[in-house]
């Protein structure tokens, strides 16, 4: 999917314009130069114009640095002094019909102060996601109430805000089907479900509310005759360890939808430790093997494990060993699991598998990392 930066890209080529510059040092530390120009241009804020002399710094349509360029981007108060080559309003015409990205605030109500504020947030850092890819504006926010706008810091002018239910959004906007993110949804979320004019995200945030709240958005978008694709984003076919933050759920359909990247890959860039521990707690049990040593039980992983997990998991040392401890599980490394193996007979005890060490000085071998 195009970017709003390939459209400027493309715009300026098709003037024959291969570099540009600024006539400012704004976006001298910017990572994606032509994007956040790009921005500005959709915003309103400035042009492209040609300049008498070449700038003292340019960059070409790849972001690379080159040494001058006579077409630069400058503030739209400048159109008196410079002939202006791309105006707001013809790259405007050439933008494509992105989706919406909304944030369903209908259960603004039921949270606290503290966790409104996380919301207003999640959503402005959810605008900054969308900038770097598109222009903002795709950032829907259904249910906008007086308070929301009165406690969101971040550029309201620059995304929609629309105080009405998220139905009556879509059918202004003649949209009639929508992915919703629900984590409880039966299908996983796919290329074949980038088609849509729509995702829907329900903004709910902390873990203190009815976490079935997310399918009752979608039943309500479904009586008012919207086609809804509940669908759910998994790491290796669970949702447990993908991150329940408005701004990372909605980081992971961009990285998925623009760049094109796997599912698995896209969550781990936006998963934090946290998430990965969620994970980690149900996945070392499984690997665990239970040792009775003199009536006493240990359960053991190798402790290469951290490296196996460590590649799709975003865990540091620290975070294996801190799950260590919760589960009461002891890490030993693989030979020595070996040894512990060849001193051991296999029996079944009130139906579970033990390694059984007769050997009260094997009891030695067990201790924690």
């Amino acid at each position: 999917m195009k970017t709003l930066a390939d459209v400027l890209r493309e715009a300026l080529r098709e003037k024959g314009i291969e570099s540009i510059g600024t006539l400012s040092k704004r976006f001298r530390k910017s990572k994606n130069k032509l994007q956040d120009i790009a921005v500005e241009i959709v915003h309103g804020k400035g042009a492209i114009f040609r300049v008498p002399e070449k700038t003292a710094v340019a960059w070409d349509l790849n972001g690379n640095r080159v040494e001058g360029s006579y077409y630069a981007y400058a503030p739209l108060c400048m159109a008196d002094k410079f002939e202006m080559v791309l105006s707001p309003e013809e790259l405007r015409s050439k933008l494509p019909e992105w989706p919406y990205f909304i944030i369903d605030l209908q259960l603004w109500d039921k949270h606290t102060q503290k966790e409104k504020g996380k919301v207003c947030l999640q959503v402005n850092q959810s605008y900054g996601l969308l900038r770097d890819y598109f222009t903002g504006r795709e950032l829907a926010v259904t249910w906008a109430n007086e308070e929301f706008q009165e406690m969101f810091h971040g550029p309201l002018d620059r995304i929609t805000a629309y105080e009405g239910p998220t139905a009556e959004f879509l059918k202004e906007k003649g949209v009639d089907e929508v992915v919703l993110l629900d984590p409880w949804a039966d299908e996983v979320l796919s290329k074949k479900d980038f088609g849509v004019k729509a995702f829907v995200i329900g903004g709910i945030v902390d873990t203190g509310h009815d976490k079935k709240l997310t399918p009752k958005i979608g039943e309500e978008l479904e009586n008012a005759g919207i086609q809804v694709r509940r669908r759910k984003i998994v790491l290796r076919g669970d949702v447990t360890g993908v991150p329940d933050r408005i701004n990372r759920i909605l980081g992971i359909i961009l990285k998925m939808m623009v760049e094109g990247k796997p599912m698995d890959e896209a969550v781990y860039e936006f998963q934090e430790p946290l998430h990965a521990r969620w994970r980690l707690r149900k996945e070392l049990p499984k690997r665990a093997t239970r040792y009775m040593v003199d009536g006493k039980t240990y359960r053991v992983v190798e402790k290469e494990l951290f490296n196996e997990y460590s590649k799709w998991l975003k865990i540091r040392w620290e975070d294996f060993v801190k799950v260590l401890r919760e589960l009461d599980l002891v890490a030993l490394d693989r030979k020595r699991i070996h040894h512990l193996n060849k001193i051991s007979n296999a029996r079944l005890i009130r139906g579970k598998l033990y390694r059984v060490i007769l050997l009260k000085k094997a009891a030695m071998l067990c201790y924690n990392c």
